[in-house]
C-alpha cells in the first residue's frame, strides 16, 4: 500500500501547477498558499465516497509535493 500521495508543482505564467504523480489530479492557483489548499481539496474530491485502499493506499495516505525551481543561472 502507498502512503504518500505525490504531486509536482511547476510555476507557468504566474501561476502554480499541482499535477498528481501517483494519482489523476491536476489543480493549479495563483499563489502557494492557495494551491495548497485547492490540493487538500481535490484530493478530498478524488477520495470521495472511495475506499482508499481500494486505490492502493493506506488508510491515511499524506501528500508530498514537490517543487520544481527553474535552473540557475550564474553570472
Amino acid at each position: 500500500m502507498k502512503n504518500i500521495i505525490q504531486f509536482q508543482i511547476t510555476e507557468e505564467d504566474g501561476y502554480y501547477i499541482a499535477e498528481g504523480v501517483n494519482v489523476a489530479i491536476v489543480t493549479d492557483a495563483p499563489t502557494l498558499d492557495e494551491l495548497a489548499k485547492n490540493i487538500k481539496d481535490a484530493v478530498a474530491l478524488y477520495f470521495e465516497n472511495e475506499d482508499y485502499s481500494t486505490l492502493g493506499f493506506g488508510s491515511a495516505p499524506s501528500v508530498l509535493a514537490n517543487f520544481e525551481i527553474s535552473a540557475l543561472t550564474y553570472a
